[in-house]
């Protein structure tokens, strides 16, 4: 393990991510920079005009999407450069001249929707049948289903204006919990005094010595919990915000509002709550068999991701041996799919190392007019090749859907992309078993992939229940303080986590460093992503990656429910939901016989 964290300019080159394809210096960025506003004064020309005929129409929404996709080009850079050195003022300045950018061209822009609205519904319906808007037919017949929802122009131009200071409580997290925050020093399994980060936490959580990781684990909750009330205003400042638009445009509740440009039912949501909720008996079994090798009769929260394996978990991949498995175990999808892996190798998308200042944590992101670039921080362990797979799923989803579709319909719902992440990750599971004889290896991946459903799909419920239920405060009246907020969560971790797990203390304050809490509703996608995934991976491996492929290239060109229900799976029901539980359960049995 790394003693000393080191900075960007120490790391090799050749693993950090190439961003010249996107913009080859700043100043070429600047150029375009300054092009936003031609591109801007090209799509208002058409404001006050929208009703005048088909034909304007379509002008108007092919100069509005011209200035979405250079905006888009624009950010996709400052933000990725912000995020490999979070310190960098230069990086700093730069992505937050683009921020408020974005927030001053939603300003301007706002007249659009309800200008759109305005036009009488008769002949609105006429411009929705017209051949010559045929191609956006999708976004106008998706316009009418949000008519209710669009405000004034006004009221639009001052939501739009605001969203930079709506967003201020997530960009102060962002900034506390990559840049400022330090943890403790611990001591690691040599006695040697090592830095804990975001970074080597999981390193730690892993480690076969208790001590460790009880070091670990209380050194990190407890400095969050030092800062609980910070966080918690920082929290209630992002639902309020949620709220509050939910409220202005006449959404039933905040869920609502959230799951309505994906238009996913409220009922995929409270379903997949109910169906693993309905499973957390298969779940509480998992930690009493963790408990039982472990020879104690109740865990603490620190021994739930040591490998029960023992010896096993030691096991750590070189960069290049993490790139030739992924690429392996892939192969099932196609020659197709493995020429785009190969681009992403040898085109450098991928920014590997972690290093002083960087975001923690993995991301996949990018715009049409950019490579699809992977954010890691690798480590050499299982956990970080699986988001090296998880991650490619993302890029190659993407990758597909920009070769695939126009701009205007390439970017598909987060809803999709937590399927394709995940099938990944199965898909390297499978390639690891398949070829690796050793009963004890063998046995570290079961548990590895039980581990991997129960952060992905129990946990990730868990998290939406916890949202679920600040969110219905939050609209009651109700003030989340920090004790509410570590009582709730402390009482969810324990039903999650059932009789066999001590709820240790520190655990309580562990909402305040999950940062998909300040994006709205949208830890379930993992829990129903991994879902679909399931019956995907199974598909693929049968032979038939061809409806995968399509969903792959589908982007948003129609809803994503019917998407992935033509690409064999569907929501409308738990079956998929108790499916993936019922993979888990036979994992867990076949573990439980072979160890």
């Amino acid at each position: 393990m790394k003693q000393k964290t080191p900075t960007r300019a120490e790391l090799d080159p050749a693993l950090c991510w190439d961003l010249t394809p996107l913009y080859p210096s700043r100043e070429e960025w600047e150029k375009d920079f300054r092009r936003l506003e031609d591109a801007l004064a090209a799509f208002q020309r058409w404001r006050g005009r929208l009703a005048e005929s088909p034909e304007t129409l379509r002008h108007a929404l092919e100069d509005g999407d011209a200035l979405g996709r250079l905006e888009e080009k624009l950010a996709t850079y400052a933000h990725l450069r912000h995020d490999e050195d979070t310190a960098d003022p230069g990086n700093a300045e730069l992505n937050g001249r683009m921020e408020a950018k974005c927030a001053e061209l939603a300003g301007l822009t706002a007249w659009f929707d309800p200008e759109l609205m305005a036009i009488k519904k008769e002949i609105f319906d006429r411009f929705r049948r017209d051949p010559v808007l045929a191609f956006y037919k999708r976004t106008l017949d998706e316009t009418e289903r949000e008519r209710e929802h669009t405000l004034s122009e006004p009221e639009e131009r001052i939501l739009s204006m605001s969203s930079d200071v709506m967003s201020a409580s997530e960009k102060a997290f962002s900034l506390m919990n990559d840049a400022d925050l330090r943890f403790p020093k611990i001591r690691d399994a040599s006695g040697k005094t090592a830095e804990l980060t975001h970074g080597s936490y999981r390193k730690f959580m892993e480690s076969p010595v208790r001590s460790v990781r009880r070091a670990a684990f209380k050194s990190l909750h407890k400095t969050f919990g030092s800062f609980r009330n910070t966080f918690a205003s920082l929290l209630e400042s992002t639902v309020k915000a949620n709220v509050l638009s939910a409220k202005l445009r006449h959404y039933p509740d905040t869920l609502s509002a959230a799951l309505s440009g994906a238009n996913i039912p409220v009922s995929v949501y409270d379903g997949l709550i109910r169906s693993v909720r309905s499973g957390l008996s298969s779940v509480h079994e998992y930690y009493a068999f963790r408990a039982d090798r472990l020879g104690l009769k109740k865990i603490e929260m620190y021994d739930i991701q040591n490998p029960v394996v023992p010896g096993v978990s030691d096991r750590r991949w070189t960069w290049e041996e993490a790139v030739e498995l992924v690429k392996e175990a892939c192969c099932p999808l196609g020659k197709e799919y493995g020429k785009a892996l190969e681009k992403a190798f040898a085109e450098r998308w991928i920014d590997v190392c972690e290093c002083r200042g960087k975001r923690s944590g993995a991301y996949s992101s990018g715009c049409y007019d950019s490579n699809p670039y992977l954010l890691l921080n690798f480590n050499g362990t299982l956990d970080s090749v699986s988001t090296l797979a998880h991650e490619l799923g993302h890029s190659m989803h993407s990758y597909f859907s920009n070769r695939t579709q126009k701009y205007h319909y390439a970017s598909y719902h987060i809803f999709a992309a937590e399927i394709a992440s995940t099938c990944n990750e199965l898909l390297l599971h499978h390639h690891l078993m398949e070829r690796n004889p050793d009963p004890a290896f063998r046995a570290y991946l079961r548990n590895q992939l039980l581990d991997d459903f129960r952060t992905t799909l129990f946990r990730q419920t868990m998290f939406a229940e916890f949202e679920r239920r600040i969110y219905e405060l939050c609209e009651q009246g109700e003030v989340l303080t920090a004790d509410r907020l570590c009582s709730l969560y402390g009482q969810l971790n324990a039903d999650y986590h059932g009789p066999a797990v001590h709820n240790t203390p520190e655990i309580r304050y562990e909402w305040a460093r999950i940062p998909h809490f300040y994006y709205g509703f949208y830890v379930y996608q993992y829990a129903t992503g991994i879902s679909a995934a399931a019956a995907l991976a199974k598909n693929i491996l049968a032979g038939n990656p061809d409806p995968y492929l399509a969903f792959l290239s589908a982007g948003d060109s129609r809803d994503v429910i019917d998407i992935i229900r033509s690409a064999g799976v569907d929501f409308s029901s738990g079956t998929p939901v108790d499916a993936a539980i019922g993979i888990f359960r036979e994992t867990l049995h076949s573990l439980a016989n072979e160890v």
